[in-house]
């Protein structure tokens, strides 16, 4: 068997108000699922819980994202969380100017062992 990127789909996602990191990344990983969808797993008789699942996140303070609550998104698979520099800071921009907006990014990398000869990427 080879393990074999399947997918990869990418997110954005955002709170307008609050600065928090980890909501926007919440959000970011949920817009990337929403459009997605692995029908391959059934196709090919694969367990969905057998894939692995990379979790990229671009926020624009990497350390206040709770990688936990993020890998606690996806119905299945196991799930890898790196939480990089990036995203977007905006400071004031609520109605009386005191609010914080941030936006975060997100890449999800799907991988799965696919039996020799059964399935061939070319």
């Amino acid at each position: 068997m080879t393990e074999r990127r399947i997918i990869l789909e990418l997110g954005s996602g955002a709170d307008l108000h609050g600065g928090d990191q980890t909501k926007a990344a919440r959000r970011a990983v949920e817009d990337a699922l929403r459009r997605s969808s692995l029908s391959l797993f059934r196709s090919l008789s694969l367990d969905p819980g057998a894939m692995r699942i990379e979790i990229t996140i671009g926020a624009p303070d990497p350390e206040s994202v709770d990688c936990a609550a993020i890998a606690a998104i996806p119905p299945y698979g196991a799930v890898e969380v790196n939480v990089v520099k990036g995203g977007v800071a905006a400071a004031g921009l609520g109605p009386s100017g005191g609010s914080d907006a941030v936006i975060a990014a997100a890449a999800i990398a799907v991988h799965v062992e696919i039996p020799d000869g059964r399935w061939r990427l070319v």
